[in-house]
């Protein structure tokens, strides 16, 4: 029986790429031994995405839609996707074509050697400057560091994940606040990774501003890793032993305490500064058990075309 490839699009405000963007996906997924399905996910676009969107999935019934009653995000227009998808092996892009559809034979292959979880990692990104390529590196230092488990440098929302990965995350990795790249990183099956250079965007701009990226950096930490919350028990530690060698200074002091107060008010600062630190990330851990347990939905879907 012949295997079918769910391709999953992300879309939001893309009409200046979007016909561009299927034009190469169907050259290159025609060659393919497998069927396919081309489903997008209209994330709330408010631009013209939604009716160019509508007159593919008129002319093409490979071409399937579901469009979002809001933006709810790009995190749940990919875990949508994944959830209306009906392939073998699941492949997640974007449609501005950063992510090339030339890779997408190449995950065909890996797929039928075998591998059920496919990460895309970034060799050149020349679409993003010095800053967000160092601040990017930076993250996945940071995050390995602080967490139990390994992410793979400069992997990206360009992925691909077999049916039986697929319906692991649709049945237990339903976070609010999700890091979705990161979860598929993790729920172990057979993995492998493929290099890819992204290409500049065709058209419009990034919609990850630098605020939302860091928020996202911020949740993922959250999300994969406890260590922030032993800050406490580290800034006591600390805090005990330089009050310690304050003591002794004093007591050993000719003066009998420490000329002037530059030293307490130094020291008060800076115990502060920790507390509030401290008491800053437990509301951030604090803020997504709120979340999780309001239970709402992760996305509302208005309508859908071809499914």
């Amino acid at each position: 029986m012949e295997k079918m490839l769910s391709v999953v699009v992300s879309v939001y405000n893309e009409e200046a790429v979007l016909e561009q963007f299927y034009r190469e996906a169907e050259r290159v997924l025609r060659t393919l031994s497998w069927d396919y399905e081309l489903l997008f996910v209209n994330d709330g676009s408010m631009d013209g995405s939604p009716a160019i969107l509508s007159r593919l999935a008129e002319r093409d019934s490979r071409v399937k839609v579901v469009s979002f009653s809001r933006n709810f995000g790009h995190e749940a227009a990919m875990i949508a996707g994944i959830d209306h998808s009906s392939g073998d092996g699941i492949i997640c892009m974007d449609a501005d074509l950063q992510h090339p559809p030339e890779c997408i034979p190449e995950i065909i292959r890996k797929f039928e050697e075998g591998y059920q979880v496919i990460s895309m990692v970034r060799t050149k990104n020349q679409s993003a400057g010095l800053l967000k390529n160092l601040t990017s590196a930076a993250f996945y230092r940071l995050i390995n560091a602080l967490s139990d488990v390994h992410f793979e440098p400069n992997a990206s929302d360009f992925f691909a994940v077999s049916r039986q990965v697929a319906e692991v995350l649709k049945k237990n990795y339903r976070e609010h606040i999700r890091f979705l790249r990161g979860y598929v990183q993790n729920v172990g099956f057979p993995h492998t990774t493929i290099s890819y250079e992204a290409r500049v965007r065709a058209a419009g701009h990034s919609k990850y501003s630098i605020r939302k990226l860091f928020r996202l950096s911020v949740n993922t930490i959250v999300c994969f890793s406890n260590l922030p919350l032993k800050l406490g028990i580290y800034a006591g530690l600390m805090a005990g032993l330089m009050g310690l060698i304050v003591l002794v200074y004093t007591l050993f002091t000719r003066g009998g305490a420490p000329s002037g107060y530059a030293t307490i008010v130094v020291l008060l600062c800076f115990m502060f500064a920790v507390l509030f630190l401290i008491v800053g990330i437990i509301g951030e851990y604090i803020s997504i058990l709120f979340t999780e347990l309001k239970d709402r939905p992760i996305y509302i879907v208005e309508k859908t075309e071809n499914l």
